[in-house]
């Protein structure tokens, strides 16, 4: 690391070769070294605008900052001698380099060329010692005297040479390796670390001994015995005060018998000594000072500390030392991203909303002050659209980034788990399978920018559903669907549908929810101890204190039943302009209303075929029944499960208030835990490289190979048909139909694209009161491979965007008027007229694993197909509108990156 401490600029190089800039927020520049050797040693020109930077190859670089993309000026290399240490004086033109050998190079930084001048360490050393020194492991300036060298050899000579008369003026040895060297400001003293855990403090003058020795964590000894050694302190910085006593910061020197004990940072300040602990391994540390000048009291104000996968910087002017909340995103990775999803053109307020409630967000237990590296300018975005990046992580959080300028900055932090109680009995902890699982970890996400709402699956079967407000408020309780399935009395043919108390495939007309309590059904009379109605996690029935951003609106719980734990989610879509929610799984899916708050549809995937099932669908093996908590029941044998049957009453979904009744929980696998269906369909380039989809499964056509289930045994795999994606649009629902209606479009792992019809209340209060009805009307097409991207392109070929509401304030204070504008407002429809022509047909787009097809509408007829790939198999795909026309986006497991390109030209592709 360097910094630059008048202009406030710190860099950072990289194994890799690189090299990152950062200044105030959101300034940050990437630059890379040709070679890709590893930086060993960065150096500021102060206040001018270049930098030196040393590499592992032993070469030697200087960088004009100064422009708008930094570049490289001027290169030197060495061919015959290792560069190990580089110093740079302040405002000075020559370049200290020392090398592997123990000699040290002058290099002059104007012209970049060696000077004449060269430190022999035979020279340096006593003339009588034949010994080498080993490699130069410091040099530093005199701060009261450029002309006076400190050079620090490994085994432990420390040589004061001057460089006018060419000669060591005191030599001063040590039995212990030295790692670092550091001056006091009145350049009449400096210390030292050794690889014994130990610090020598000398004086300039004085010949022989040190004047005080100290071992910062070794074992209080009886006098005059040598403590026992501790590890090597790698760097030590000495720092003096105006008003107080110096600043001692060194790495390293724990002592041996802390085994397992984290990296460690210590600051020694007059009799305290703090001992900060590191997540990662200490790389290096800077102290920053408020003065540049080396020959005045520095001031110390905090500490940057580099560490392998992170950057931390210590706040020293309070007391406990505090660290700054970092605003660079270093590592994408603070909990392993576990899914992703990519907004492009959003709307030009949706990023300055975001920072504005991400600024405001509250954090515990950082510093108070501004982050001190402040340097830089704001420019332009590298480009004319916002763009943002929404990643999910494996502790439940979602995190919202700024991806229109060259580096990532993250907008808005939401933490998902508080809608959940953590608390969990002791009982519960013993019976669960692991306890270092991630049962919050976020799955599937689904994002409307216009509207602002955001719905999110959990591992633990779970849909929370999010309103975007500007507003605090505090919510008493959290309305919570719990969605439950039952045992089927008769063998039924697998595909998770048919049979069962539940047939309509929509609520009763005119019907209203239940919002006081669970309504009387059979399903719920059984007690927990057989595993009824227990969902994997808790929502919390205590008031939820909801800060301006993302708040709850909603949440949708599966639950166990008779032993058998939900199925995971595995297809989720959201559509502001219909107020719906839609989720599948390895069995069925199920239509939410989040308006109303009620279940619209549930359906096993059987059901979506009615009478036209293609498939020969054999009898589900049985299955022992298991409990989600410990019990000593015996354990029976279960026939068909019914997905999602809800509790019915006259035609109505039950929906009721959490009241936390529920004591019994499981933590469903997480994506890190290694033994969890995971959807691998992610954007593989910002997920943890820990985050792997679970091995030794093969991706084989008529199998769904995207989010397998712990529940799917190898007997009946072939048979399950899972939800693996859904697209909501206004379409031709059916067959030569004349008008366009709104539909859900259902992609299954099989191959098959159903549709469903939905319609919609009027808007205003009407849309609060009458019910959706959804209807399937059949199979639209059949391809070869796990459905993953459906879309649509209007006559002339161009992408048909998604209908939504646009946003509006949810939580209105005002009464009267501004109340009865926001109950008016209508959903924005961008599809085509409802009165378009039967001949201004749409066109259908479906992207398999292994396919791609176009179908024309209402005809329904395939007018293009395409096999993507034979060898391979799609992680991700997306139809996307690109300059020259709509293409489709492939990125296959192989590591190849496809594209399909639309051509319209008199009705053909």
């Amino acid at each position: 690391m360097a910094f630059d401490p008048v202009q406030k600029i710190l860099a950072i190089g990289t194994q890799s070769g690189a090299l990152r800039l950062f200044g105030r927020p959101g300034v940050e520049c990437y630059c890379q070294h040709e070679t890709g050797a590893a930086v060993i040693q960065l150096q500021f020109l102060i206040n001018e605008g270049a930098l030196v930077s040393a590499l592992a190859d032993d070469s030697v670089h200087l960088w004009n900052l100064r422009q708008k993309r930094p570049a490289i000026l001027h290169s030197l290399k060495f061919n015959r001698e290792r560069i190990t240490f580089c110093h740079l004086p302040f405002q000075s033109k020559w370049l200290y380099i020392g090398t592997e050998r123990g000699n040290i190079h002058i290099v002059n930084v104007e012209s970049f060329t060696l000077s004449g001048y060269v430190i022999m360490w035979n020279k340096a050393i006593e003339l009588s010692s034949k010994a080498h020194p080993g490699p130069v492991v410091h040099i530093s300036d005199n701060p009261m005297d450029e002309g006076k060298l400190i050079i620090g050899f490994e085994s432990g000579i420390v040589v004061l040479w001057d460089l006018k008369s060419k000669k060591a003026d005191y030599r001063y040895t040590y039995d212990e390796a030295i790692h670092s060297v550091a001056w006091h400001h009145e350049g009449k003293q400096f210390i030292c670390s050794h690889s014994d855990g130990t610090l020598t403090i000398w004086n300039v003058r004085g010949q022989g001994k040190p004047i005080q020795t100290i071992t910062p964590h070794g074992k209080q000894v009886e006098d005059g015995k040598k403590p026992e050694p501790c590890k090597p302190i790698l760097k030590v910085e000495y720092k003096t005060t105006r008003n107080g006593e110096p600043f001692i910061i060194l790495s390293g020197g724990l002592s041996y018998d802390t085994v397992g004990r984290r990296p460690c940072l210590t600051v020694m300040h007059g009799k305290s000594t703090a001992v900060l602990e590191m997540d990662y391994p200490i790389v290096d540390f800077l102290t920053l000072c408020e003065t540049p000048y080396p020959n005045d009291f520095q001031e110390p104000y905090a500490v940057v500390v580099l560490l392998e996968k992170d950057l931390v910087v210590i706040d020293l002017a309070q007391n406990g030392y505090p660290i700054f909340e970092n605003p660079y995103p270093l590592t994408i990775h603070e909990s392993p991203v576990t899914c992703c999803e990519y907004f492009a053109d959003c709307p030009v307020d949706l990023i300055p909303a975001l920072y504005s409630v991400g600024s405001r967000q509250k954090r515990q237990g950082y510093s108070k002050k501004e982050w001190p590296i402040s340097g830089g300018n704001w420019g332009q975005g590298t480009q004319s659209y916002p763009e943002i990046i929404i990643t999910g992580h494996a502790d439940g959080t979602v995190k919202f980034w700024d991806a229109s300028a060259i580096m990532l900055q993250v907008l808005y932090k939401l933490k998902t788990a508080k809608v959940f109680d953590r608390n969990r009995s002791k009982e519960d902890k013993g019976s669960t399978e692991t306890s270092d699982e991630d049962p919050f970890a976020i799955q599937i996400m689904a994002w409307c920018p216009e509207s602002r709402m955001l719905c999110v699956a959990g591992v633990s079967a779970n849909v929370i559903i999010y309103r975007f407000s500007k507003l605090e408020v505090t919510t008493e309780v959290l309305l919570e669907v719990r969605m439950q399935y039952e045992l089927n009395d008769i063998e039924s043919p697998e595909g998770g549908g048919g049979g069962g108390e539940h047939s309509s495939a929509h609520p009763t007309p005119g019907a209203s929810p239940q919002t006081s309590g669970p309504p009387s059904h059979p399903s719920t009379s059984s007690n927990n101890s057989d595993g009824g109605n227990i969902p994997c996690l808790k929502v919390r029935s205590t008031p939820l204190k909801q800060s301006p951003g993302y708040q709850v609106d909603l949440v949708v719980q599966l639950v166990w039943v008779s032993g058998e734990p939900p199925q995971q989610i595995t297809s989720l879509a959201l559509n502001s302009s219909y107020g719906l929610v839609v989720f599948g799984n390895s069995n069925g899916l199920a239509v939410v209303d989040y308006i109303q708050k009620t279940v619209v549809l549930n359906l096993g995937t059987v059901e979506l075929y009615g009478s036209n099932d293609p498939y020969q669908r054999q009898p589900r093996s049985p299955r022992k029944t298991r409990q989600p908590s410990g019990g000593n029941e015996e354990m029976g044998y279960e026939g068909h499960l019914n997905f999602f049957q809800p509790q019915i009453t006259e035609g109505v979904f039950g929906i009721f208030v959490s009241t936390g009744s529920a004591t019994s929980e499981d933590r469903c696998k997480s994506p890190t835990s290694g033994n969890m269906s995971f959807r691998s369909n992610i954007a593989e380039a910002l997920c943890h490289p820990d985050v792997k989809p679970k091995q030794g499964t093969n991706h084989r056509d008529n199998s769904f190979s995207r989010s397998r289930s712990s529940s799917v045994t190898s007997i009946d795999k072939e048979a399950k048909e899972a939800v693996s994606s859904f697209h909501f649009s206004e379409s031709f629902a059916r067959k030569g139909d004349s008008t366009l209606t709104p539909c859900l479009y259902v992609g299954t792992s099989l191959g098959t694209v159903l549709a469903l019809a939905v319609t919609l209340p009027p808007a205003g209060e009407q849309r609060q009161l009458q019910p959706v009805i959804i209807a399937p009307t059949g199979m639209l097409v059949r391809v070869k491979g796990s459905i993953m991207r459906m879309a649509f392109l209007d006559s002339t070929g161009a992408l048909v965007p998604h209908a939504y509401e646009p946003w509006f304030e949810p939580n209105v204070t005002a009464d009267g008027e501004e109340r009865e504008k926001v109950r008016k407002r209508r959903p924005v429809s961008v599809s085509p007229s409802t009165s378009q022509d039967l001949n201004e047909s749409q066109y259908a787009v479906v992207c398999s694993e292994k396919q791609a097809k176009v179908i024309s509408l209402p005809s329904q007829t395939c007018i293009y197909k395409h096999s993507i790939t034979e060898t391979s198999f799609i992680l991700r795909a997306d139809v996307v509108q690109m300059s020259q026309g709509a293409c489709v986006a492939c990125f296959c497991a192989n590591g190849h990156i496809m594209t399909l390109r639309w051509r319209y030209k008199e009705s053909s592709v």
